[in-house]
């Protein structure tokens, strides 16, 4: 995988649009009803069942038509999916045809709450999750799905078009599905284990991508930037596990509610999802270890290659020191006479021998090669030490 640029104009843009949309909020009323710029325009998607069978359809810019459709048959269930925060006078009409508090629709549309649940009239349930993708910019990438269940009905807003709940939508439209059979609140419990289960392909592609990091470790000819991508991915999954907590604090507040709010037999399944979000939880303190292995084994092997390399050059000054110190001896500005003209004696042995050049030659030669053999001896030119 090639490096990602990390700082792309796109995330740039939706760093700043979220920073706008929370500076909105600063000194306002309580309830007050804000969307970012930029937010998409909302399309509206509906999905009646029975267990007969399972009607859809797009109801984007027919609002209306919709909650005819939804009044016409009360006896089926339905699951309006809201994509899109673009339009604040529609958002406000469903707030009011669903009698939806302002404080939960500030939620919806503030976009970046912690997963939770909150009961209000008559035992409905608003609860909240995050879904998570692992990108190519090594980051988590998670979108809000706020989730409202009624009498009949299942509501759910997010403020993008892609999702990850296709797998629902399917099991709805498949022949005798046993989804069609169950009540209404287990459609909401659907989307939640959804929301669960896509931890794991989440957790599956940081997983792979740690080993890729390991194994560039090991490569002779590695990346400048490997570091700064270890400790971007170990940043993901610290974020990941920030997301994880609440998941499950909100599932184990949800088995702690009384019968009335939620069936035991309800409780059954979210114990299930509650069993999902330890395991992720169990993931992400794995791999969080492992990142930080990665880090201890990234600079032990950075310390083993600087070692590397300064025993080579040790080796190679060693080699040279008794050279240099000959040479520079018999470099030295020796004359044969004095300046009477007389034969100095003590001058240096062999500098006016006629061989003397050739016998220094052969000289450092040896030199050389005895320094070599008593290093192999040693074994300091090996690489297996």
């Amino acid at each position: 995988m090639a490096p990602p640029d990390l700082y792309s104009p796109a995330a740039g843009a939706e760093r700043a649009a979220l920073r706008e949309t929370r500076a909105q909020h600063v000194g306002q009323k309580p309830g007050t009803l804000t969307v970012r710029p930029g937010a998409p325009t909302p399309r509206l998607f509906l999905m009646a069942y029975d267990e007969e069978g399972c009607d859809e359809a797009e109801y984007t810019g027919r609002y209306d038509e919709l909650l005819t459709a939804m009044r016409t048959a009360p006896e089926r269930k339905y699951w309006l999916d809201v994509r899109g925060y673009g339009d604040l006078p529609l958002l406000e009409r469903i707030m009011e045809n669903f009698n939806l508090h302002p404080l939960q629709m500030e939620d919806v549309l503030g976009d970046y709450q912690r997963a939770k649940v909150e009961v209000f009239d008559d035992n409905r349930l608003f609860l909240v999750s995050r879904m998570t993708e692992f990108t190519a910019e090594l980051d988590i990438d998670d979108d809000q799905l706020s989730i409202f269940t009624g009498p009949n009905y299942v509501l759910s807003f997010q403020d993008d078009y892609d999702d990850c709940l296709e797998v629902l939508r399917n099991r709805l439209r498949r022949t005798n599905s046993q989804l069609r059979r169950q009540s209404i609140a287990y459609l909401a419990y659907a989307l939640t284990d959804v929301v669960l289960d896509h931890y794991y392909p989440t957790m599956a592609a940081i997983g792979d991508y740690i080993e890729e990091l390991e194994d560039s470790i090991f490569l002779a000819q590695r990346e400048r930037r490997l570091l700064s991508r270890i400790l971007q991915v170990k940043k993901s999954v610290v974020r990941f596990r920030r997301l994880v907590y609440p998941e499950r604090d909100k599932i184990a507040e949800i088995l702690r509610m009384p019968d009335e709010v939620m069936p035991e037999e309800m409780k059954t399944y979210y114990r299930d999802c509650y069993d999902h979000a330890i395991q992720a939880l169990d993931l992400a303190e794995s791999y969080r270890d492992t990142i930080s292995s990665l880090v201890d084994l990234f600079l032990s092997d950075q310390s083993n290659r600087m070692n590397e390399v300064m025993k080579v050059l040790t080796i190679i000054s060693s080699i040279f020191i008794p050279l240099s110190f000959v040479v520079g001896l018999y470099g030295m500005n020796f004359q044969h006479e004095d300046g009477h003209g007389h034969v100095m004696p003590m001058n240096m042995p062999e500098l006016y021998q006629p061989w003397g050049y050739p016998a220094l030659l052969v000289i450092l030669a040896l030199i050389v090669t005895g320094q070599a053999y008593y290093f192999w001896r040693k074994g300091w030119l090996s690489n297996n030490d």
